[in-house]
């Protein structure tokens, strides 16, 4: 059980910033649905909702998304929904329950970067920046990169509309379950990646753009074997490293034929 000592409602964006970076104990709470579950001890937690932070904003090149954002908010967004074509729905659907993703916030999904995160494995595959406040705007690739121990603060995320298209599929043992995979791939713009999460470590990307060619039926069965090959897995409760090695090579696939036009991946 988490323990906390204070609680602070930060009124600007500078004030949060530097009592998560005061002490290695302070913490930035967002939704707090996975992190009430870590244990161990917080000297402050620092709250964020009176910053304006949980809105969401389609614009002409991009969508705009605070950290404070319930996935929900995410998940229904007509204007993100139609972009992904879908993808965005498979993705969020199928996390516990309506009433805990009207919880859970983007921002902790993304700062969080958790192995079995759905949202991080998305946003991979999407044209994606974070802007943190110390370090400013980067991509989210980099950001997922970063060490667990980096102390920043996440303001919002960066989704542009680079016009293309995007796949996601994932399998569970039962639904609203952890996954045992999540997969997404996108060709974006001419650029091809693949993103396979769960594995049980965090998401990883393949660019696949040099080796995707016209991503044919024959293109795709290469690409997805290959991918099987690179991509490395685990074991937990939920599944073994080989199983999760097939499911990278089945739903990678799936995702590759969709985004591709040769098929709708089912």
């Amino acid at each position: 059980m988490m323990t906390i000592q204070n609680y602070v409602r930060a009124q600007s964006l500078q004030q949060a910033y530097e009592l998560l970076t005061s002490n290695r104990r302070n913490r930035i709470v967002a939704g707090m649905l996975w992190l009430r579950q870590t244990g161990g001890s917080v000297n402050t937690a620092v709250d964020l909702c009176d910053l304006g932070l949980d809105t969401m904003e389609e614009t002409d090149d991009a969508f705009v998304i605070g950290a404070m954002t319930p996935l929900r908010k995410l998940e229904l967004h007509p204007g993100f929904a139609a972009y992904t074509g879908g993808a965005a729905a498979r993705a969020l659907g199928d996390i516990v329950g309506v009433q805990f993703r009207n919880l859970a916030t983007v921002g902790g999904s993304v700062y969080g970067r958790f192995g079995f995160s759905d949202v991080l494995t998305l946003l991979l595959a999407l044209d994606t920046e974070v802007e943190l406040y110390g370090a400013g705007r980067m991509p989210l690739s980099q950001f997922a990169e970063l060490p667990q121990t980096t102390r920043d603060l996440l303001v919002r995320i960066y989704i542009k509309k680079t016009p293309g298209t995007v796949a996601y599929r994932a399998v569970r043992i039962a639904r609203t379950d952890f996954p045992v995979l999540t997969c997404a791939a996108s060709r974006l713009d001419g650029k091809v990646r693949l993103c396979v999460g769960a594995r049980p470590g965090k998401a990883t990307v393949l660019d696949l753009t040099d080796a995707a060619g016209g991503l044919t039926p024959n293109t795709v069965q290469s690409l997805a074997e290959e991918a099987a090959k690179q991509i490395p897995t685990g074991s937990n409760s939920r599944g073994s490293a080989a199983y999760r090695s097939h499911l990278v090579r089945v739903l990678a696939q799936r995702t590759l034929s969709q985004v591709g036009g040769s098929g709708n991946g089912d």
